[in-house]
């Protein structure tokens, strides 16, 4: 589904370069949940803005499926992200002039949908993640996780085959972090949709089948549940 290959990312800030991704090869396959861990300034998330096609690498290719975004250009790039890219991002990122269910459904509109399908849709989504009730509310008016809540609707309404979480539960409670992880384990598992989800958070990273933690610019580990020292290695964040 996705494929890294030796990415290098940099950035000019006046005569200096800042190196911030410095070789980095990665898979993920489709349906997996894979959480990325690392101290700050590791190069995480620049990683993810660049699985999104956000951002180009400096070299090296990003490839999602047969196509890498360093040789699309910026409207290629914006069709791939729209129709196989969803986002959710930890401040959410919901308009304040649209109700939850405008929010929700702004992927849609975005793309030319608004027939019933897209309607349908939009209830469906509603129902799943638990907004029953609430469409017509402004999101400040909500509490941090319904608003989570809003933006994982938002990112998964287009049925993407890929979902880009940054710090998803980075603003929440330990209660409302777990209903948010249910929810993205719960749509990971039914819809087989690639997830890649930024954390600090190892109680977060405990969701995914795959854990990367990223040091200086470079993948220092990468663990999965089916190596023996994957609990080991949880426990390590905890000691």
């Amino acid at each position: 589904m996705i494929t890294v290959d030796n990415v290098f990312k940099h950035f000019e800030q006046g005569d200096m370069k800042i190196e911030v991704l410095k070789g980095v090869n990665l898979s993920i396959k489709k349906g997996e949940f894979v959480a990325i861990m690392g101290p700050s300034g590791s190069g995480k998330s620049t990683l993810l803005q660049l699985l999104g096609g956000l951002d180009t690498p400096s070299s090296g290719h990003v490839r999602i499926q047969e196509n890498s975004f360093s040789d699309l250009n910026e409207k290629k790039r914006t069709i791939v992200r729209r129709k196989d890219i969803g986002f959710i991002f930890q401040n959410y990122q919901l308009l304040s002039t649209l109700t939850v269910e405008e929010n929700i459904a702004f992927p849609l509109h975005a793309d030319g949908r608004k027939d019933k399908d897209g309607e349908e849709k939009i209830r469906s989504i509603i129902n799943e993640v638990g907004l029953e009730g609430l469409e017509k509310k402004s999101p400040n008016l909500l509490s941090g996780g319904q608003q989570q809540r809003v933006s994982i609707a938002r990112g998964l309404i287009h049925e993407p085959k890929i979902l880009l979480a940054d710090e998803p539960t980075g603003n929440l409670d330990r209660k409302r972090a777990e209903e948010i992880l249910e929810l993205l384990a719960k749509f990971n598992k039914e819809r087989k949709q690639s997830i890649i989800m930024v954390t600090h958070d190892i109680f977060a990273a405990g969701y995914a089948d795959k854990i990367i933690l990223f040091k200086d610019g470079v993948i220092d580990k990468e663990v999965t549940r089916e190596d023996q020292d994957y609990a080991e290695y949880l426990a390590s964040f905890l000691a």
